[in-house]
């Protein structure tokens, strides 16, 4: 069967969406079909230029294509009669973010018709989808939440699971993953600074943008902490990724209402290390419980300052807490072939 994976591509930024891809890629061919892997060019800035990428999409005419599985907004708006979503998430500004003040969508006419605009497009398109699949409980519910339709949960397997075995912690905490103000690395600095004992930090992973890279270096700077914070702002690759997450105490991944585990958060179980977040993190809570597996804590300097300090403090219970994330996370039996199995059944 010849499958084509649809994704957005915005130059020079990959992330986890773009992982999944290339691994979903890899295991359909592992599977026996012919697959391959379009990424259709979005630029989100400015708002006013999202209509005239979304009729592109729409207008593209696929052939010699037995399916298709898309991932995310707009590049799930292409037509094919046996198109599965797997939804990865939609345009959040024009959702869930606008409603959190968080959008680059204006509040005035041009911002209402361009979200109408946005939601009758994502209307039809799932209308007209054979199957949708969501990569989360979260982006299911915000799903059914604005556009009124169902979804199947399919949780991503973890890439390269074999990496991620352990190891004797090196005594700090390993921030990884893409850098940007949803992820709010910066709320680990500020935090750090608020420690009474010496806590080291590692930050790594590529910045989105310069500005994202400077605003870390400055606070770092601001606060005196170069001899306890680490930068390693690039993309790193996967051996020496999976040495920092091996080497650490514990691993922190703070999003702002992510759509699913997150990647980071699997890495972090699958080595048996406990993992920090906040009460706002949306589907990385599906792996922290608190005191068990990690520390789910307010998005303050403070209540992070404190699980920072635990996770490095040496307690008996921190090596239990991470045998206990990997355990969920393995009870969870999320493979790549029931996965490929699922997405073409």
């Amino acid at each position: 069967m010849k499958v084509l994976i649809v994704n957005n591509m915005a130059p020079f930024v990959w992330g986890g969406a773009e992982e999944l891809a290339a691994h979903l890629e890899k295991n359909l061919i592992i599977a026996g079909h012919d697959a391959e892997v379009m990424r259709i060019p979005f630029q989100w800035e400015p708002a006013n230029g999202i209509p005239a990428q979304m009729l592109m999409v729409r207008a593209f005419e696929l052939w010699n294509v037995d399916r298709v599985i898309a991932l995310k907004f707009p590049a799930y708006l292409i037509r094919h009669p046996h198109k599965t979503l797997w939804l990865l998430h939609q345009y959040r500004q024009a959702y869930d973010l606008f409603d959190a003040g968080q959008s680059n969508i204006g509040r005035d006419v041009a911002g209402d018709e361009l979200r109408t605009l946005i939601r009758n497009a994502d209307n039809e398109c799932f209308a007209e989808t054979r199957r949708i699949f969501t990569n989360s409980g979260v982006t299911q519910q915000r799903l059914k939440h604005y556009n009124g339709f169902d979804a199947e949960v399919l949780l991503p397997p973890l890439n390269d699971a074999d990496l991620f075995t352990g190891g004797q912690p090196q005594g700090y905490v390993f921030a990884g993953g893409r850098v940007n103000g949803m992820k709010r690395q910066h709320l680990l600095i500020e935090a750090l600074a608020r420690t009474k004992h010496p806590v080291r930090l590692v930050v790594a992973g590529p910045p989105d943008t310069p500005a994202d890279a400077q605003r870390l270096h400055r606070l770092v700077e601001e606060l005196g902490l170069q001899d306890r914070v680490h930068l390693a702002l690039r993309f790193l690759d996967r051996s020496e990724l999976a040495r920092y997450v091996n080497e650490a105490s514990a691993c922190a991944y703070l999003p702002y209402d992510e759509d699913s585990l997150g990647y980071v958060a699997m890495e972090a179980a699958t080595a048996g290390k406990p993992i920090l977040t906040t009460n706002d993190s949306g589907g990385v809570l599906g792996l922290v419980h608190d005191r068990e597996t990690g520390w789910v804590c307010e998005p303050s300097a403070d209540s992070l300052a404190t699980a920072l300090e635990a996770a490095c403090s040496g307690a008996a219970n921190i090596e239990a807490m991470g045998l206990a994330a990997r355990k969920l996370w393995l009870d969870m039996e999320i493979t790549w072939p029931a996965t490929i199995e699922r997405l073409l059944g």
